[in-house]
């Protein structure tokens, strides 16, 4: 077996957890079209082949505007638990055993879909998920930041009145251009006090500030991509300071156009400084992408061998909001694959 069959091999069978991919734009092409020709007047290409041409981004403005049409597609509550089911179904191909899938509500409020059959549609379809395919999920709720404060409030009503069990963490997404982390404080504040970890984006399209901002504003204990850090080694060094978590998603930011060239990509400038990295999918649907893909572009362009890739999984699972009884079942799992693969199992 050549080496690069070894190490895709390895990869395929390694377990994982994923901290940062969306539930809508994780759909798969076969989903998505699906639900384009239930709903044509949406205006989302119901072919395959324009579907893949429509998911070609000029830039992180133009995926953003694709982001939300494919959003408009979603709307009913059982077309929300059918997108749970589809994750949980493609999760299971790349050996994710616990992930943490963030839902934007209020774009499904939006839609006209009932505060409570939202919540009810995610927690059918996690049980679903668990009972076919061991798959844990917990859900992360973000705010589209380009909807701005009033999105916020709705978006934290909801939580406060309508939180599904296991939900874990609030988030902030959308252009980071123009939308300041602070406008978002109290509700950030509101999202804590329910229990839920601060885990916005920042710093993916915008430089060093919107990371500071998170982290001193908003309370964030991991940073949606956070790769502009790279450039600040001040930062760089607070974050060790803080042990505050970095979820990089490098095929994202090269379909986003937030990297150039993926040997451009600063993943091994933050390793190297110490900041504790995850790998992640963000949008796998819509960036034609999987977590396995993700770990091979780190070991083909990054250079992560074997051993290093490993230890990305556990800081997956490390960073993860799992509870410790997870962690440590997907922590053993882990071991127990390394172990068997060193001694040729």
């Amino acid at each position: 077996m050549s080496e690069a069959a070894s190490i895709e091999a390895y990869v395929r069978g390694l377990p994982k957890a994923e901290l940062h991919v969306h539930l809508q734009g994780a759909a798969s092409v076969p989903t998505v079209l699906e639900l384009a020709r239930r709903y044509p007047e949406a205006g989302v290409p119901t072919e395959e082949q324009g579907l893949r041409d429509f998911y070609t981004f000029t830039d992180f403005a133009h995926f953003i505007e694709v982001y939300i049409s494919v959003n408009r597609l979603v709307r009913t509550a059982d077309d929300v638990r059918d997108l749970v089911v589809g994750l949980g179904r493609d999760l299971t191909d790349v050996n994710v055993r616990y992930a943490e899938v963030t839902v934007t509500p209020d774009s499904h409020l939006l839609m006209g879909i009932e505060p409570d059959a939202l919540a009810d549609a995610l927690t059918s379809g996690r049980a679903h998920v668990l009972d076919a395919y061991d798959i844990e999920l917990a859900w992360v709720f973000d705010i589209p930041g380009e909807l701005g404060v009033p999105s916020g409030i709705r978006t934290i009503e909801w939580a406060e009145s309508h939180l599904p069990e296991h939900s874990v963490g609030f988030g902030l997404g959308g252009p980071e251009e123009g939308v300041p982390r602070d406008m978002f404080e109290d509700i950030f504040r509101r999202a804590r006090d329910l229990g839920l970890r601060s885990v916005p984006h920042a710093g993916e399209t915008t430089g060093p500030q919107s990371i500071r901002d998170s982290i001193d504003v908003l309370g964030a204990v991991r940073i949606g991509h956070g790769i502009a850090a790279a450039s600040d080694q001040t930062l760089m060094d607070d974050l060790v300071a803080r042990d505050i978590v970095l979820e990089v998603c490098p095929t994202s930011n090269i379909c986003t156009r937030a990297v150039a060239e993926m040997e451009d990509h600063p993943f091994n400038v933050l390793r190297g400084a110490g900041v504790r990295v995850t790998l992640n999918s963000d949008d796998p649907g819509m960036f034609d992408t999987d977590l396995n893909r993700e770990y091979l572009v780190a070991n083909e362009v990054f250079g992560l061998d074997a051993p290093a890739l490993t230890e990305v999984a556990r800081e997956s699972v490390r960073a993860s909001f799992a509870s410790g009884d997870s962690r440590s079942r997907i922590l053993a799992e882990i071991d127990a694959y390394e172990r068997s693969a060193e001694s040729g199992g």
